[in-house]
């Protein structure tokens, strides 16, 4: 019983420790230089039907 108590608290303080930077209320991961729009992938050219927030985010731009 002890080891799953343990493991249990290990992973509560991993989540915790993965968590800070949500808390502490920073920028979230963001790739690196290339990814999608590099390979031609991302829907900046023209998607036929963007998603809600992508749309939101068009729209914005464009005013």
């Amino acid at each position: 019983m002890t080891i799953y108590l343990v493991t249990f608290l290990v992973i509560a303080l991993a989540v915790l420790g993965m968590a800070v930077g949500v808390i502490a209320g920073r920028k979230p991961i963001s790739g690196s230089c290339g990814g999608l729009s590099k390979l031609g992938l991302e829907c900046d050219a023209g998607c036929e039907k963007p998603c809600p927030k992508r749309l939101a985010r068009l729209q914005q731009a464009e005013e």
